[in-house]
């Protein structure tokens, strides 16, 4: 089994998990040089929030996109705005990525800004 099945394995499943709690989920997708999450309704037609490094907001305060301080940036951003939208629970959809590194500094950075997962 090569990476991307692997990665696609541990995406399905957590999905399929995830659709059946029926709760909003914060999902993200992590490349080479940024990183993206986005809060999605339970139904998964509507997104509530999004943040990644490649907004202009989020961009100037870093000093590089695609490291932990930079994952941690987003993950500040997207709890705010959910917040904002009025969503406080969430289930964390990390697509299949390894929790380590930028995935877990933005979950951690989103836990301590309120959202609750």
């Amino acid at each position: 089994m090569n990476k991307l099945a692997a990665r696609n394995r541990r995406r399905i499943k957590t999905r399929s998990h995830i659709k059946r709690l029926a709760v909003n989920r914060l999902t993200i997708h992590r490349t080479s040089q940024h990183i993206y999450a986005q809060v999605i309704s339970a139904d998964g037609n509507s997104t509530l929030a999004s943040a990644s490094t490649t907004q202009a907001d989020v961009k100037l305060s870093l000093k590089n996109t695609s490291n932990v301080e930079a994952a941690k940036a987003v993950g500040k951003h997207i709890a705010e705005k959910a917040i904002a939208a009025g969503v406080t629970e969430v289930a964390f959809d990390r697509s299949g990525f390894k929790y380590h590194g930028r995935v877990k500094a933005l979950a951690d950075a989103a836990r301590e800004s309120g959202l609750q997962f």
